[in-house]
């Protein structure tokens, strides 16, 4: 054991002795695969990082809740919207059915979008804002954080008293020195006291599901102030904690036939939306950006290791003689193969982690400068660790191959 270990090290002292007397050739080989393995990592964590925000936003529209909507979501470039476009769309009779018929609901809400509109507050304005009105069962459906003030109360919701709680982006832009809460904003034509903030969430990646920028409104002020129906009104339906969500979805979907008297041969005249459908689009879609990006990483990674077999075999055409000294002084072939594997592998390795350093630099700079956490996958870095060594070890077979067998008298001759 103690022979082995002492082999080791002296191979290690060879092999290390030689990149250092050869600086610019070994900075040139590390730079195939340090490009390769920052090309991996690189891609991986951008993929990552992309899927977790979106995952993110996703959450936020709940995981056991159903939407009950006109329109489904796994629309497409072959979306046959001429299906759905004479739906109807879901009203107050059907969100008042559902709440007196569902047994496996936790929570039922009914909810309308009222988009790019502006909320003014003396000579401060906000554009662009989306006005939500809103029966009060959304504040337990999507689990809202109010940071200053209160939700509005289900008897304020009933008699659609002109209450209104903002996001913070809207409180920042109406209110930049004053605590919002008891002052009025006029919306939709309309002067509204506020009675809440909610807290800041920043903004999703897909779909508006930020409260930041949302004035949210009590359901039945909506609907003095608006026709409702002119903007895709969704029923919310919170599948209770011990039901799963196939259950409550295959009731939901008998409750509303039945609500809207469906003969058993008619197909439903409404869509069922659940953050299922875009997970799976999602897991489709990172499928084939991993596959490209793995193969775009790999290519790039024995490009560099063609290089480094190319820097060892000019290496052993340098080291001959000295091989030949060796040989003739009694060292074995195992002990001359050790001592280029050992340097092609210590190259990749070197490079993998120069890689490694600059994806981390990267990583700390934009989380400095643009604020987006990079998520770096541990066991990505260790794959490609592994990775990195493995290359070494198939760049430096063939050469250490070579430079073992060489005939010790041949080899002192050749200088």
């Amino acid at each position: 054991m103690m022979l082995f270990l002492r082999l080791i090290g002296e191979s290690f002292g060879f092999a290390f002795s030689a990149l250092r007397e050869n600086r610019t050739r070994t900075l040139l080989s590390l730079l195939g695969v340090t490009i390769g393995i920052l090309i991996i990592i690189g891609v991986f964590s951008a993929v990552d990082t992309l899927r977790a925000n979106l995952e993110s936003s996703v959450e936020k529209l709940g995981s056991k809740t159903i939407y009950v909507m006109k329109w489904p979501w796994d629309g497409g470039p072959d979306f046959p919207w001429w299906q759905y476009v004479n739906r109807p769309e879901p009203d107050i009779r059907d969100y008042e059915a559902l709440k007196t018929r569902m047994t496996t609901a936790n929570g039922i809400s009914f909810s309308i979008d009222i988009g790019n509109r502006t909320a003014q507050h003396l000579n401060n304005n906000v554009s662009g804002i989306t006005v939500t009105a809103t029966s009060h069962e959304l504040y337990d459906i999507r689990n809202l954080e109010i940071q200053h003030g209160r939700y509005f109360t289900e008897a304020e919701s009933n008699r659609g008293t002109t209450v209104a709680v903002i996001g913070a982006t809207v409180a920042e832009g109406l209110f930049p020195n004053t605590d919002p809460v008891g002052q009025a904003i006029s919306v939709l034509g309309r002067k509204i006291t506020v009675i809440g903030v909610f807290k800041e969430e920043g903004e999703g990646m897909i779909f508006d599901v930020s409260m930041d920028n949302v004035v949210m409104i009590p359901l039945n002020l909506g609907r003095n102030l608006v026709n409702i129906r002119r903007y895709s009104p969704a029923i919310m339906v919170s599948a209770a904690p011990n039901i799963s969500l196939d259950e409550a979805e295959s009731e939901l979907r008998g409750v509303m036939r039945s609500i809207h008297r469906l003969s058993p041969q008619q197909e439903d005249d409404f869509s069922l939306n659940k953050t299922t459908i875009i997970t799976a689009q999602l897991d489709a879609m990172f499928k084939v950006i991993n596959t490209a990006g793995g193969f775009i990483g790999i290519f790039s990674i024995l490009v560099g290791g063609f290089g480094i077999a190319n820097i060892m075999f000019v290496s052993v055409k340098e080291r001959t003689h000295i091989i030949g000294i060796q040989k003739s002084l009694g060292a074995k072939n195992y002990f001359i193969l050790s001592q280029f594997l050992i340097e092609a592998i210590a190259l990749c390795i070197i490079g993998g982690l120069m890689g490694l350093g600059i994806v981390f630099l990267l990583t700390f700079l934009v989380k400095l400068i643009f604020g987006l956490g990079i998520v770096v996958n541990m066991g990505m870095v260790m794959l490609t660790i592994g990775l990195s060594t493995f290359i070494g070890l198939l760049s430096g077979i063939i050469p250490a191959i070579m430079a073992a067998r060489l005939d010790p008298v041949e080899a002192i001759r050749s200088k």
